[in-house]
């Protein structure tokens, strides 16, 4: 799948406009007219001050009306795992329009069916429990669904465990287990928030402790809470928790990438195993071989009782998203039909594309490519901390990997002002590599929003790895000398 600058060679061949810049212009400034007068700001369009518009798009890249070849480093939030226009994916979702495009879901298609059994005899396999799956539309819709699945297992609990740092989407249930207040603040007061626990962000933690001893610390100070009753959770005369489940991404998404310790998710299972507290996996951005494996939990060593997925299922075509639960459950006697529901919960596209990516990611060691292609982009981003004092520090994990930003001054402190100007820089398409000029699409996380979140292509090649850390490389010293 290496195949050098081929997918930068078809980017080139895309066809933009060809008209002068100056009508190009006047149309761009038509459009955000219309844009700024006609269309919500509530979503996350305008956390930039000049929103982008982009008319075209081929495996690791974005392009505009002008021609301008933007390099992906974010790929939707890691919806487009397999490149943008996955020539194999888009001819499943072209065939599906062709036969069967649309079925009301109290009915039955073949592509459900088939997609369910291969994610769920795949879980059983590898985590060795018979599970099911239940489909949805949308990330939050399906950590919705998981929400009711755990209440009902659960005999109506509502209060669950999450991560500081940690993010499951902005609908009303989604977002009492979202650690970021701001998504909740003008909507009211949120009575089953969640209980949020340290995640173990070595980077910013105590000094002295080894990444290993500092998992082990978290995990003790989250054990803490059931060794008496006055600790708030905890009946030991019963021995019954008031929390449901805890809610993990195994990496933080929008977090900022943040990698725990190998140890850390074997030791805080066995925590929840003492306690009858559910482990829920959103695998929404971690998903279908981001970290090298299918679920990004399977680097851990522990059993899942809940995965929830979306994003890279369908690379970001038609929307899908679900959950696998453990038999006990998620079996019809104890979850019947209409628990949940949506219209377009398992529609024909979704899932005939998601069935094609599934097929896809069997028949190709993803496994192998993504772990050392990722190796690869980690060792050019080590190379930028040795060269750059603005990056405090990296990491990675497959092909999800991350860049702190800091103050030259100590490469620590938080730099916000830094990546803010960062992303303008890289929407100007003014780096220059070759003599071709280049955008580059950044993604911002972390707690002070100074990462970098890289979720390239799965697809890209070696030489677009080079690319990038040379673009990188540029716009670093184009901010730290601004």
């Amino acid at each position: 799948m290496d195949d050098g600058f081929t997918l930068l060679d078809r980017a080139e061949q895309v066809d933009v406009s060809s008209a002068p810049a100056a009508t190009l212009a006047e149309e761009e400034a038509r459009l955000l007219a219309l844009e700024a007068e006609y269309c919500s700001h509530g979503d996350t369009v305008h956390y930039t001050q000049f929103p982008k518009i982009f008319s075209g798009c081929e495996g690791s890249f974005m392009l505009d009306a002008a021609g301008n070849r933007f390099l992906d480093l974010q790929m939707w939030y890691s919806a487009v795992n397999f490149g943008y226009a996955n020539p194999r994916l888009n001819n499943a979702l072209k065939r599906q329009i062709d036969t069967l495009p649309q079925v009301a879901s109290q009915y039955l298609h073949r592509e459900k069916i088939e997609l369910a059994a291969m994610i769920a005899q795949d879980a059983q396999r590898k985590f060795g429990a018979k599970g099911r799956v239940h489909f949805n539309v949308g990330g939050a819709q399906a950590v919705e669904d998981s929400l009711k699945l755990v209440r009902n297992a659960k005999k109506g609990k509502s209060l669950m465990f999450a991560f500081e740092g940690g993010y499951h989407g902005r609908t009303l249930g989604a977002s009492a287990i979202t650690s970021s207040y701001r998504y909740r603040r003008r909507f009211g007061h949120f009575g089953e928030r969640a209980h949020f626990i340290p995640f173990p962000y070595h980077f910013r933690g105590p000094k002295g402790m080894s990444k290993e001893e500092y998992g082990h610390h978290c995990v003790q100070q989250f054990a803490r809470l059931f060794e008496s009753e006055y600790n708030g959770v905890w009946d030991p005369k019963v021995g019954e928790a008031e929390y449901a489940a805890f809610y993990v991404e195994p990496l933080q998404g929008t977090g900022g990438y943040v990698i725990p310790p190998p140890n850390f998710f074997i030791e805080l299972k066995k925590v929840l195993d003492q306690h009858g507290i559910l482990l829920v996996v959103d695998e929404i951005q971690m998903g279908f071989y981001r970290t090298g494996k299918l679920w990004s939990i399977e680097h851990f060593g522990v059993q899942p009782d809940v995965i929830i997925f979306g994003k890279a299922v369908t690379n970001g075509l038609n929307p899908l998203s679900g959950i696998w639960a453990k038999e006990e459950l998620i079996n019809p006697t104890v979850f019947p039909p209409g628990s949940t529901h949506s219209t377009f919960n398992a529609n024909p596209l979704g899932t005939a594309v998601a069935l094609e990516a599934m097929k896809m990611m069997e028949e190709e060691d993803y496994e192998t490519m993504v772990m050392a292609k990722g190796a690869y982009f980690l060792e050019g981003l080590q190379g930028l901390k040795r060269r750059h004092r603005i990056v405090g520090e990296v990491d990675g994990l497959g092909m999800a990997l991350r860049i702190e930003i800091c103050e030259p001054h100590d490469s620590f402190t938080p730099s916000k002002r830094l990546v803010d100007l960062m992303c303008d820089e890289g929407m100007k398409a003014d780096l220059d590599v070759g003599g071709k000029r280049y955008g580059l699409v950044l993604d911002i996380g972390g707690y002070y929003k100074n990462v970098i979140t890289l979720a390239p292509a799965l697809t890209m090649s070696y030489a677009e790895i080079d690319l990038a850390i040379e673009l990188l490389d540029q716009l670093f010293a184009r901010v730290a000398s601004a």
